[in-house]
């Protein structure tokens, strides 16, 4: 099959590295890259850490591959929002009513902060997810500082809280799980973070729910009540809940979604239509298990990957499954904290670098004769070492020798 058009919906990091990778395959068609938004996004790493603490400013936020737009011939459509979809002939709707079609689709329109519906928008409320939000938080905390509740001790909860005590604020953490990170970290790091937050000064109520803001009568924030009925006092009020995959134009569209557009393990969800990034769930034939990951290098690598499968699929090639390390860092005060791997809570956690009293460790996470895992805390040689040894095997004594 010819392809002599090819859309990228989302300008994300992977929609970008999407466009690059077809390009450098020697593919030399329209392509037409959508974006929702007036301007390109920005790189989001940064945004809880040396954004807020004003280390970082917006001109160092530049996406790696945004100022190659014009090198790359890509016919950039700002304010361009996708409402629609049709997989059978490969047509986008846009919400201006606009359509376009193509002869190939790559889905990269990442992942939207979870939000509790039914709350009021009111200042001195925040989610962060782009440099909008970002840049109204950082204003807020670079007022005199009082008194702040983080809802939800996730990456995003957590570094907003480290920042906001660097800063000077007084912090509370919310968070309903038993430990920080539970998502992603096992149960032992988990306390070592809760551990560290708290010998930091922030108040961290795990086992806690939040259940309304207080507002004053002209609509000023005053507090919020938690699950408990208790209520505390604060001016700034950041949730930190999670995202969700933006896949909700894509129903009906033919294309399979739950959670996040599910695809086969080379990344395509359906006929000429690939996913990469935020919004990809595909099979992962090295841990064998279905995945969803939102992550920098994940959107990097997979963006890549979804486009030469795009081509491929046009020669009639059934492609190469995408082999993927999930790979997590975070920095919280003092403590870079990076894991490879994707361990369940069932997973033996074995020690097996330094020791946690020092801040600086690392643990492996076992099951049978396989290491599903390495979580290093200040150890960044260990982490990157089993990151690349678990790229060829998943053997215990491969990624974790002597």
């Amino acid at each position: 099959m010819s392809l002599e058009k090819i859309l990228i919906v989302g300008a994300s990091l992977a929609g970008l590295n999407a466009a690059k990778a077809l390009r450098e395959a020697g593919w030399q068609e329209h392509l037409v890259l959508l974006e929702a938004g007036h301007e390109l996004p920005v790189d989001r790493p940064p945004l809880s850490k040396g954004f807020l603490l004003g280390t970082t400013e917006v001109e160092r936020l530049q996406l790696p591959l945004a100022s190659e737009i014009d090198a790359l011939d890509i016919d950039l459509r700002l304010n361009a929002r996708v409402e629609g979809f049709a997989a059978d002939d490969f047509r986008v709707k846009l919400e201006n009513d606009d359509e376009l079609s193509a002869e190939g689709v790559i889905v990269a329109t990442g992942s939207s902060p979870r939000r509790i519906a039914s709350w009021p928008k009111a200042a001195g409320i925040f989610v962060l997810r782009d440099l909008a939000e970002a840049q109204e938080l950082r204003t807020a905390l670079a007022a005199t500082p009082s008194r702040v509740v983080v809802v939800g001790a996730g990456f995003i909860g957590a570094e907003v809280a480290s920042s906001a005590r660097a800063l000077g604020w007084e912090v509370t953490m919310i968070e309903v799980a038993s430990t920080p990170l539970q998502r992603v970290l096992p149960s032992q790091v988990g306390a070592f973070v809760a551990d560290l937050h708290r010998s930091n000064g922030v108040d961290l109520r795990l086992n806690s729910g939040v259940d309304v803001p207080l507002l004053d009568g002209d609509g000023t924030l005053r507090g919020v009540r938690l699950a408990d009925g208790s209520e505390l006092e604060c001016e700034v009020l950041v949730l930190g809940i999670g995202a969700s995959p933006n896949v909700e134009w894509l129903r009906g569209s033919g294309v399979p979604i739950s959670n996040g557009i599910c695809c086969d393990e080379t990344l395509m969800a359906a006929p000429g239509v690939v996913a990469a990034g935020d919004v990809a769930e595909w099979f992962n034939p090295h841990f064998g298990e279905r995945m969803r990951i939102e992550q920098w290098d994940n959107a990097v690598e997979s963006g890549g990957v979804a486009a030469r499968r795009l081509l491929s699929w046009a020669e009639g090639d059934p492609g190469e499954p995408y082999v993927a390390v999930p790979w997590f860092w975070s920095d919280q005060f003092d403590a870079k904290i990076q894991m490879a791997g994707r361990p369940a809570p069932e997973d033996e956690a074995v020690l097996i670098d330094g020791s946690v009293e020092s801040g600086k460790f690392a643990y492996g996470f076992k099951r049978g004769e396989r290491c599903m895992g390495v979580l290093a805390v200040n150890r960044p040689r260990r982490a990157i070492l089993a990151r690349m040894a678990m790229a060829t095997s998943l053997q215990w004594d491969a990624v974790v020798p002597g």
